[in-house]
């Protein structure tokens, strides 16, 4: 339980450090009322990774692929096939 807190805080600087040599294109989906992972850690993630895309979904919590289903399949598929 404290490793998923203290993931879910603001990171410390070099926490990201090795994410910039990830050169595979990336979708980052969050919701923006998680309270499991807090949404400024998908900013920074996205941030973070040089050919990332970042979906913060409204309304929706730590299940917001399935909460947002539809549209997130449609997001899913359009990243796929860029």
């Amino acid at each position: 339980m404290e490793a998923i807190r203290e993931w879910g805080a603001i990171p410390s600087t070099d926490r990201y450090a090795m994410l910039d040599r990830i050169r595979q294109p990336a979708l980052v989906v969050h919701g923006n009322k998680d309270v499991v992972v807090a949404p400024i850690n998908a900013f920074i993630l996205a941030q973070h990774l040089p050919d990332a895309q970042l979906v913060m979904y409204p309304d929706a919590s730590h299940g917001a692929q399935s909460q947002h289903a539809g549209v997130f399949l449609e997001h899913a598929r359009t990243f796929l096939n860029e």
